[in-house]
């Protein structure tokens, strides 16, 4: 998990009887390649079926933000991504999809899921 996870905040799920997704959509989400330090853009899609918490969105806006400047790998903060969301949120089920813009004349989209035990 990443430090930067104590800034997600959030709220009680109202509706706690009957699963039901949450789709999120950051188009603009940036980090920057470790190896070379050229800034890396994508769509981040985060979707998830809410337990007992939801995310609070402003929050999340500034979560993600918080990788702007960090060099990592694209499988890696995918990953850390949903380790964070479900240590916050305790999910029923969640997906992140990472689609990273072309770079080098290529184009990567790394995809995690996590669901919870029964």
């Amino acid at each position: 998990m990443s430090e930067s996870k104590d800034q997600l905040e959030t709220f009680a799920n109202q509706f706690t009887d009957r699963d039901y997704q949450i789709e999120i959509v950051c188009p603009e989400f940036t980090s920057v390649c470790p190896r070379t330090g050229q800034p890396d853009f994508g769509t981040l899609t985060i979707t998830y079926t809410p337990g007992e918490l939801c995310v609070e969105l402003k929050s999340l806006k500034f979560y993600l933000q918080s990788f702007r400047n960090e060099g990592i790998f694209y499988e890696h903060i995918t990953n850390v991504i949903l380790d964070d969301l479900v240590g916050a949120l305790s999910p029923r089920w969640m997906k992140i999809e990472a689609a990273f813009n072309a770079r080098g004349g290529m184009t990567e989209t790394v995809s995690v899921q996590h669901t919870a035990s029964t």
